[in-house]
C-alpha cells in the first residue's frame, strides 16, 4: 500500500495556498525536509526595519535542491536544466546549509564547492579547472542562475538532521544572523544566493531532538535575521504541518515570525507513514480530513486553516507537495486505514519510494483526500 501524491519524477512542490486557490509550486530532489508527522531519518543587503517582507508567496515555484542528491541518486545541477525544470521554477532552496554552536555552517563542503564537475555534468557543458576558485554545486548553480537570469536562489539551514543547533541560536538571535550573513555572504558564492531559508524541526516542540526554547523562539531568530539580510534579500522559513490541538503549531509564535518572513514553505506532507510499522495505513500528504483519519488535524487544510487562525497571511504561505509515496507491506485491505506489518521497500529506504519508480510498479488504485493510493504486489 503506497499513499502516493501527484506526479513529476523528481520533485517535490510548494504551491501558494493564498485565499482558497493553490498556486503551482516545486521542490526538486526526494525526500528532504520534514513534517508534521514522525520523519524519515534519512533530508551586500541594505539595512531594513521588522517586517519589511515585499514579497507575497502567490505564484512562487519553488523546488529543494539537496546536496545529497549528487551521490546515491546522482542528481546533479545539470539535471534541473537538461529536465526542462529551470525554466518552471522561481526559486530553488539549496538544502542544507548545518546549524551547530548556535552558527550556521557549512553542511557538505564536497558537494557544496569542493567536487570537480567534468563537462558532460556540468550545466554550461564546460569541465571545472584544478585551480578555479568555486567548484561544486555552488558553482553549478551559479551556472544555472546564467542561463535564467530571474532564477533565484535560497540557501536552507538546518531541517530534520540539523536543527538541534536552532536552541542555542535562539539565545543570541543577533550572533545566529551574523554567522548566517557571513556565511551566506561569502564573496567565493555571493552572488549565487539570493537569501536565506530556516528550517527548524521544531521550535519549542520536538523533532529528532525536543526545543524548550519558548514560543518567542522563532520570532526572534526571524527578526535578527531580516535585520542583518535587510530588504534585498529573501528571508524564509520551513515550519510544521501539524493543525492538531495543542500540536506543534501551537507551540511557537508563527504569525510574530511571520512578519520578518518573505513567505513560510508549510511542510504539508509525511503526515502518515511505516514509522507505524503496524498501520494504520493512510495517505502521507492528505489534502484534507476524511472518515477514518489516523490523527485529527493532519491534513494540509488544517494545516493552513490554522495557521491563518493564528494570524499568519494567506499570502505568505506555500504549500508542499511530495512527489513520491510513502507505504507499507503485508497490507490487509485496499483502502487507507487497514493494519500492515512494515514497511514497503523502497530503492533508497524502507517505506518510501519515488513517484517516477510508483507510476509503472504500483500505479494508483483510488483515491482519498485530495491524493491517489494504491494497492499492489
Amino acid at each position: 500500500m503506497f499513499g502516493l501524491h501527484r506526479p513529476h519524477a523528481r520533485f517535490r512542490a510548494l504551491a501558494a495556498a493564498a485565499c482558497t486557490a493553490a498556486l503551482g509550486a516545486t521542490l526538486l530532489g526526494v525526500a528532504g525536509t520534514a513534517s508534521a508527522g514522525t520523519p524519515p531519518t534519512t533530508r551586500a543587503a541594505a539595512p531594513a526595519s521588522v517586517g519589511a517582507t515585499p514579497t507575497a508567496a502567490g505564484g512562487k515555484v519553488v523546488g529543494y535542491f539537496t546536496n545529497w542528491g549528487v551521490y546515491g541518486r546522482n542528481y546533479h545541477v545539470r539535471n534541473i536544466e537538461t529536465s526542462g525544470s529551470a525554466d518552471k521554477l522561481t526559486h530553488i532552496n539549496y538544502a542544507f546549509g548545518n546549524v551547530t554552536g548556535g552558527k550556521c555552517a557549512i553542511g557538505d563542503s564536497y558537494a557544496d564547492y569542493e567536487k570537480a564537475y567534468t563537462a558532460d555534468q556540468s550545466v554550461d557543458g564546460v569541465a571545472d579547472t584544478w585551480d578555479q576558485d568555486l567548484r561544486g554545486n555552488f558553482n553549478q548553480l551559479r551556472k544555472l542562475k546564467k542561463l535564467h537570469p530571474d532564477l533565484k536562489v535560497i540557501w536552507s539551514f538546518g531541517g530534520w538532521t540539523w536543527s538541534g543547533g536552532f536552541g542555542e541560536a535562539a539565545k543570541n538571535p543577533a550572533a545566529f544572523a551574523e554567522s548566517c550573513y557571513n556565511l551566506v555572504e561569502d564573496p567565493r558564492w555571493a552572488d549565487v544566493f539570493d537569501g536565506i531559508d530556516i528550517d527548524w524541526e521544531y521550535p519549542n516542540a520536538c523533532g529528532l531532538t525536543c526545543d524548550t526554547s519558548g514560543p518567542a523562539a522563532l520570532k526572534g531568530l526571524t527578526t535578527a535575521l531580516r535585520s542583518k539580510f535587510g530588504s534585498n534579500n529573501l528571508v524564509t522559513a520551513a515550519i510544521t504541518a501539524d493543525g492538531s490541538d495543542g500540536g506543534k503549531i501551537d507551540a511557537a509564535d508563527y504569525a510574530g515570525a511571520a512578519q520578518s518572513l518573505d513567505w513560510y514553505n508549510v511542510m504539508t506532507y509525511d503526515f502518515f507513514g511505516a514509522w507505524d510499522a503496524k498501520g494504520p495505513t493512510a495517505p502521507h500528504s492528505p489534502l484534507t480530513s476524511y472518515n477514518g483519519i489516523p490523527k485529527a488535524g493532519f491534513s494540509s487544510a488544517d494545516a493552513i486553516t490554522k495557521l491563518k487562525a493564528q494570524g499568519v497571511p494567506a499570502s505568505k504561505m506555500l504549500l508542499g507537495i511530495g512527489f513520491y509515496g510513502r507505504g507499507w507491506t503485508g497490507v490487509t485491505q485496499d483502502a487507507p486505514g487497514g493494519t500492515a506489518t512494515g514497511a514497503a521497500p523502497g530503492t533508497y529506504e524502507a517505506g518510501i519510494e519515488d513517484y517516477k519508480v510508483l507510476k509503472n510498479s504500483c500505479p494508483a488504485t483510488g483515491t482519498v483526500a485530495g491524493t491517489a493510493y494504491a494497492h499492489c504486489g
